[in-house]
């Protein structure tokens, strides 16, 4: 048998990565971030090191997200991150002692895109790697009676992906997931201070506007944030006064998006199950769920009342966390 700290969940994000040690609870948040040397591919930093360098490295280094979408797009530099992720989870233990590790993926990812994460864990130093689809794990961790013959749906709107899915008696029903997240729109953002004010920002600027000012539905009160870029024209430095009004309108795509996705996953659910879903409700997770009046757009559009998980942004590493205490699951395995 494993000991307490050999057996690791991972939530594998987009944006971010979250360890759920057994035992102890989550032991790691880090952004989904490596700086490497470009001429020798050498892994220079991870986590919030390589974040605080991205849009300010020089010319030989480059600060990257290895995962895009939800899947590993850069397989060597996925790798060296999870090595790292372990490594600083488990201590020198991991030298002597590989960990289990049950690690999550989108729904929607295919064989070979599953096969890359499984393959890379194991690379990283893990004895045994569990695969776990990330609604199913959002729903475990957010407490939800996933065994029981009804009807539960889960949204988990994360960095890269936004996974919908309706599960009973252990099992998800219909699914889907969407190449939307919220990187897609802190890309709307950018791309809307580009046209509208000829100001060029990074990431971490259209990240945090979204956080402080972004909403999906009118505001009682609307902001207004002092947002500071790069003049498209000139190349200068310069400010600009952005009002919540317009974030919203640039994440106005995205959030229809969702909501539609939602809707035709409800269109395809049994009777029965719908039934069940319509007295509990939807329950929303994921970083994404934490964007102003997403829930109650939802609950809107699809007159079924929605609820935000008590921690969106960790319920789908609680979950693999609860999965690491099935013992019937790890007995296949060992």
């Amino acid at each position: 048998m494993f000991g307490i700290g050999d057996r690791l969940g991972i939530d594998l994000g987009t944006a971010n990565i979250v360890v759920f040690a057994r035992g102890r609870g989550i032991v790691l948040r880090e952004p989904s971030v490596v700086a490497i040397e470009r001429r020798t591919k050498r892994v220079l930093a991870t986590g919030r090191e390589a974040q605080a360098m991205l849009g300010r490295t020089p010319g030989n280094i480059v600060a990257l997200r290895p995962m895009h979408d939800g899947v590993i797009a850069d397989y060597a530099v996925t790798r060296e991150m999870l090595a790292y992720l372990i490594r600083k989870a488990c201590g020198r233990r991991a030298l002597f002692f590989k960990p289990l590790v049950v690690i999550c993926i989108p729904s929607g990812a295919t064989s070979v895109e599953k096969r890359a994460a499984l393959d890379a864990c194991r690379a990283a130093g893990a004895r045994h790697v569990v695969a776990v689809e990330e609604p199913m794990a959002a729903a475990i961790g957010t407490g939800l009676p996933i065994a029981a013959p009804g009807g539960n749906m889960v949204v988990d709107i994360g960095g890269g992906t936004t996974d919908i899915a309706v599960i009973s008696l252990g099992g998800i029903v219909v699914s889907d997931s969407l190449r939307i997240g919220g990187n897609h729109m802190d890309e709307a953002i950018m791309r809307h201070l580009r046209r509208v004010y000829n100001l060029d920002v990074g990431e971490r600027t259209a990240e945090s506007v979204k956080i402080q000012i972004g909403s999906a539905m009118e505001l009682e009160q609307e902001l207004e944030i002092d947002v500071r870029g790069r003049d498209a024209v000139t190349g200068l430095p310069k400010t600009m006064q952005v009002s919540s009004i317009e974030v919203r309108e640039a994440l106005a795509e995205s959030v229809r998006r969702i909501v539609e996705a939602v809707k035709a996953i409800l269109e395809l659910t049994p009777p029965e199950l719908a039934a069940d879903i319509i007295e509990r409700g939807i329950t929303l997770t994921g970083g994404g769920a934490l964007l102003s009046g997403m829930d109650r757009v939802l609950e809107l559009e699809t007159n079924i009342p929605v609820r935000v998980a008590d921690d969106p942004i960790s319920s789908v590493a609680i979950g693999t966390g609860r999965v690491l205490d099935q013992l019937d699951v790890l007995r296949q395995i060992q």
